[in-house]
C-alpha cells in the first residue's frame, strides 16, 4: 500500500511539475537559508568545547569599582593564580597566562605567530593532547617551548620530527621545542600557536619582581576546580582572596570571581559586575531569523497547495466514490508533500557546497558541511521531515473534506476559507518581508552613523605597525627615513593603539579636584610627536619636547581629565602618581576609544613622554601619497633598518571598522534575509496570480470580446493581491518599529527612526509583488480569447 501511496504521490507531483517547481524551490531556498545559519549557530554553541573539562575550568576575572560604577577586567595581579591555588583547597589547578606575538626562526624559515607564556598546569587544565614530548615535563625548562603541529610543520616542514629542535625567538633568543600538541579548532575563546614558561614573558628583563605585586594587574588567570567542587562556595572565596592580600586602606575594591569556560565567548558582557549577555543574544537572534525563513517556506507550500485544489477537487470525489476514507486520503497528500520537502533537501545539499564558501567568507569562519556526520545528517532528515509535515498537514486536510456528490456534481466545495487563509498567509509572508527590509535599512543606517562620527583623531591616513626587534632603539632614523621618502606625513610610537582603552589605574591626585582617589585614568606612553601624527587637537598649551628627558616629568591631558581640575585652565596644575608630581603642559580634546557605541562621554587620559614602552608605530601617510606607494617605502625602509621582521600593518580606519564586525554581520544576513523573503513570498505571488489567471480565463476571454483593454485587465486582476500587499505593509510598519526601537535602545549613541524608511520598504515591496502579478496578468491579458472560449 504504501509503494501505491508513493506511485500515486509522484505521478501527481509530475502532472502538476509547474507548481511542484515553484514549491520546492521555495522550500530549498528555505531549507538552505536555515542550514547555513544552524551551521553557524553550532559553531557559536561549540566554541571551547574541544576542552573536555567543560564543568571545572573557569578564567578568573576582576571587578573594580571607580566613581561607584563597577567596571570588569580581565586582567589580573600575577601571583593570584598561585594564591588561589595554594590556600584554596577545591581548586587543584591555576595558571597566570600573557598573551603576544614572537618571530620564530629556523635558517631561512621566519614567522610571526601569537602564542601564550603559560604555567605548567595549563597544559592540564586545558587538556592539550602532545604529538611529541611530554605533559609533565614540556614547560619544566625556562628555554622550552611548546607548538602546536600547524606552527611546527610550517617552520620545520611537515615531514620532520621537531622535538629537541632549536629555533630562535625574536631573532635573539634560543628556545628547544619541548613539545608539539594537536592543533586547536578556530572555535576556541584563548587560542594560541606557542606555548612558553611564563616567567620568560618579559624576555630579556631582568626584573621581574613588579609581577608578583597585587597593584598590578596584567596577566589571564585560569583554574581547574576539584570534581563535585560547591560552586559558589568556592567563588566566595575567590571574591575575599586579593582584598586579603591587600592593605585595608585600599581605595578600590578588587574582587575576583570565577567565569565558566562555557560563558568565554557567548556570555562575556558585563554590566555593574554581572552577565547581561553577549554573543548568546545573537545567536539567539539568527536562529530565531532561521526559523522565521523556514516558516516562510512552508507557507508558500500551504499557498500554493490550497490554490490547485479545485484541480484535485474531482480526484479526491472519484477517489471517495472508490472506497478511499478521509486517512488514506490525508496520509496521500502527506506523503506528497514529505516527497517534496525530500526533493528540495537533496536541492538544497547542492546549493549549500556552492554557497557555504562564500558564506564562511561572510561570517569570517571555516564551517564544513559534514553532511555524514549523525547529527548533520539527522538533523537535515529532521528539518526535512518538519517542513513536509508543517507545509502538508493543511492542504491535506483541506483537500481530504471535499465531498464526493458535490464535487461530481459540479458544485464544488466552497472556496471561502480556503480563499481567505491563502490571503491570510500572502499577508504573512509579506509581513515577514517587510520587516526584514526595514530591519536592514535601520541596522545600515546605525552603523554608518557610527562609523561617520567624530572620533577625535584622523583615523582615515593612519598605518598601525607593531613594534618589533629594535624598531624603539632605532626610531629616530626609520622616522627619519619616512618622512624622507616623500610619502610620509609623521611618524611617533605608542603603548596603546587609539581604539584600546589600554593601561590604566586610580588612586591619583590632583590640584584642584575634589575625591580623585577613586577615579579611573587611562595611562598613554607615546613618543613627542604623537599628537600631530594622530591628529589629536591641542585645546591648551603646547606638545611634548623631543627631548624625553626634559619632559619626563610633564604630561599632556585630556579634555574630561582637564574638567576634574576644576574651572580654571589646568596648564600649570600637577598630578602625584606614585609619589611623583607632574605638570600639566598641554590639554588635548577628547577622543573615542573603548566602546564604539558609547555616548562619547570618555574617561580621562595623561599622556607620558616615553616611548620605552611602545608596542605600535602610528605613520601617517601624506594626503597626495597613494597607499600602495606609501607602503612600498615604509616596507622598504623597515627592512632596512628591522630585516629579520617581517613587515605587518593595519590601516586604523580597518580596525575602527573591525570593531562593527557582529553589526555587519547582522546587517548583511538581514539584507540577504529580506531578498530571500521577498523571493519565497514571490514565488507563491506567482504561484497564485498564475492560478488566478488560470481560473479566471474564461472571464478574460469575455471582458476582451466585449472591448476591454489589456491595462484594464491586468489593473483587475492585480488590485487584490497589491491590497494583500497593503495590509501586510500596515501591519509590518509598526511590527518593524517596535523591533528596531529595541534594538537601538541597546546603544547609548544611535540614530532615530525615520519615516522615509518605512515609506522605501513599503515601495519596494509594492513595486516587486506588482512586478511578480503583472506578469501573469499580463500573459492572460494577452492571450487570444477564442482559444478560452471555444469550449462554451
Amino acid at each position: 500500500m504504501f509503494k501505491n501511496y508513493i506511485k500515486i504521490a509522484w505521478r501527481n507531483l509530475w502532472r502538476n511539475k509547474g507548481f511542484s517547481a515553484i514549491n520546492i524551490f521555495g522550500l530549498a531556498v528555505g531549507i538552505t537559508c536555515a542550514s547555513l545559519i544552524f551551521l553557524w549557530v553550532e559553531d557559536e554553541v561549540n566554541f571551547d568545547s574541544v576542552f573536555p573539562k567543560q564543568d571545572l575550568v573557569y578564567m578568573v576575572p576582576t571587578n573594580q569599582t571607580f566613581e561607584g560604577e563597577v567596571y570588569t577586567f580581565y586582567a589580573t595581579p600575577g601571583p593570584l593564580a598561585k594564591d588561589l591555588k595554594n590556600e584554596i583547597p577545591e581548586i587543584t589547578k591555576s595558571s597566570t597566562t600573557w598573551g603576544g606575538e614572537i618571530l620564530l626562526t629556523d635558517g631561512e624559515n621566519r614567522i610571526n605567530r601569537y602564542g601564550r607564556y603559560v604555567q605548567p598546569d595549563f597544559l592540564d587544565i586545558f587538556s592539550l593532547t602532545f604529538i611529541e614530548g611530554e605533559m609533565n615535563t614540556a614547560l619544566s625548562r625556562p628555554d622550552g617551548i611548546v607548538l602546536t603541529q600547524e606552527t611546527a610543520s610550517t617552520i620545520f616542514g611537515t615531514d620532520k620530527k621537531v622535538l629537541n629542535r632549536v629555533l630562535k625567538i625574536n631573532n635573539e633568543y634560543s628556545f628547544t621545542v619541548t613539545g608539539v600538541v594537536k592543533d586547536l579548532p578556530r572555535n576556541v575563546t584563548f587560542g594560541f600557536n606557542w606555548l612558553l614558561p611564563f616567567e620568560r614573558f618579559q624576555l630579556g628583563e631582568t626584573d621581574m619582581s613588579w609581577t608578583e605585586e597585587y597593584g598590578n594587574n596584567f596577566a589571564d588567570t585560569f583554574v581547574e576546580l576539584a570534581p563535585n567542587s560547591n560552586f559558589k562556595e568556592v567563588d566566595t572565596k575567590v571574591r575575599g582572596m586579593i582584598a586579603s592580600k591587600r592593605s585595608d586602606d585600599d581605595e578600590n575594591p578588587n574582587v575576583a570571581f570565577l567565569h565558566s569556560i562555557k560563558d568565554w565567548h557567548l556570555r562575556s558582557d558585563f554590566k555593574e559586575g554581572k552577565i547581561v549577555g553577549g554573543q548568546i543574544k545573537l545567536v539567539w537572534s539568527l536562529a530565531f531569523i532561521a526559523l522565521i525563513i523556514l516558516l516562510i517556506a512552508c507557507i508558500n507550500f500551504m499557498n500554493l497547495s490550497t490554490a490547485r485544489s479545485g484541480k484535485r477537487a474531482n480526484e479526491v470525489g472519484v477517489r471517495k466514490v472508490l472506497g478511499s476514507n478521509k486517512r488514506r486520503l490525508v496520509g496521500q497528500f502527506m506523503i506528497e508533500s514529505v516527497i517534496l520537502a525530500s526533493i528540495a533537501a537533496i536541492l538544497s545539499i547542492v546549493l549549500l557546497v556552492i554557497l557555504l564558501p562564500s558564506f564562511n567568507i561572510l561570517v569570517e569562519k571555516q564551517i564544513e558541511l559534514r553532511l555524514f556526520q549523525p547529527l548533520h545528517m539527522f538533523s537535515l532528515l529532521g528539518i526535512t521531515l518538519v517542513c513536509g509535515l508543517l507545509a502538508g498537514w493543511y492542504p491535506a486536510l483541506y483537500l481530504s473534506s471535499f465531498r464526493p456528490a458535490y464535487v461530481l456534481k459540479g458544485i464544488g466545495k466552497s472556496q471561502g476559507n480556503a480563499t481567505m487563509i491563502r490571503k491570510g498567509l500572502v499577508i504573512t509572508q509579506f509581513i515577514v518581508s517587510i520587516v526584514f527590509i526595514i530591519s536592514s535599512i535601520i541596522i545600515y543606517q546605525q552603523i554608518q552613523h557610527v562609523r561617520a562620527r567624530d572620533v577625535g583623531y584622523e583615523k582615515e591616513r593612519l598605518v598601525n605597525v607593531p613594534i618589533n626587534g629594535n624598531m624603539i632603539d632605532k626610531f629616530d632614523p626609520i622616522k627619519e627615513s619616512m618622512i624622507a621618502s616623500g610619502t610620509v606625513e609623521d611618524v611617533a610610537l605608542t603603548n596603546t593603539n587609539m581604539l584600546s582603552s589600554g593601561n590604566n589605574g586610580s588612586g591619583l591626585s590632583w590640584q584642584g579636584g575634589m575625591d580623585t582617589d577613586d577615579v579611573l585614568v587611562r595611562f598613554r606612553y607615546v613618543s613627542p610627536n604623537f599628537m600631530s601624527t594622530v591628529g589629536l587637537e591641542l585645546l591648551e598649551g603646547h606638545g611634548f619636547n623631543d627631548n624625553s628627558a626634559v619632559d619626563s616629568t610633564n604630561i599632556i591631558i585630556t579634555q574630561s581629565f582637564a574638567k576634574l581640575m576644576g574651572d580654571n585652565s589646568a596648564l600649570g596644575k600637577t598630578v602625584m602618581r606614585n609619589d611623583i608630581n607632574y605638570a600639566v603642559i598641554g590639554v588635548v580634546k577628547d577622543y573615542l576609544y573603548g566602546d564604539m557605541y558609547g555616548n562619547g562621554k570618555t574617561g580621562p587620559v595623561m599622556f607620558f613622554n616615553n616611548n620605552e614602552y611602545a608596542n605600535s608605530m602610528y605613520i601617517k601617510i601624506k594626503p597626495e601619497s597613494s597607499r600602495q606607494n606609501a607602503l612600498t617605502a615604509i616596507e622598504n625602509i623597515l627592512k632596512e633598518y628591522n630585516p629579520a621582521f617581517p613587515f605587518e600593518y593595519r590601516f586604523e580606519n580597518d580596525l575602527f571598522n573591525s570593531r562593527f564586525r557582529n553589526e555587519v554581520l547582522v546587517e548583511k544576513l538581514a539584507m540577504i534575509f529580506s531578498i530571500l523573503a521577498i523571493i519565497i513570498s514571490c514565488l507563491g505571488l506567482f504561484g497564485l496570480a498564475a492560478y488566478t489567471a488560470d481560473q479566471r480565463k474564461k472571464e478574460i476571454g469575455v471582458r476582451k470580446v466585449l472591448g476591454s483593454s489589456v491595462s484594464g485587465i491586468v489593473k483587475l486582476l492585480s488590485k487584490d493581491f497589491m491590497g494583500l500587499v497593503m495590509i501586510a505593509l500596515l501591519i509590518a510598519v509598526p511590527v518593524a518599529w517596535w523591533f528596531m526601537h529595541n534594538w537601538l535602545e541597546s546603544f547609548a549613541y544611535r540614530i532615530e527612526i525615520n519615516w522615509w524608511v518605512f515609506a522605501i520598504a513599503g515601495f519596494v515591496a509594492i513595486c516587486i509583488a506588482l512586478l511578480t502579478v503583472s506578469f501573469q496578468a499580463i500573459k492572460a491579458a494577452m492571450a487570444n480569447p477564442v482559444k478560452s472560449l471555444r469550449t462554451e
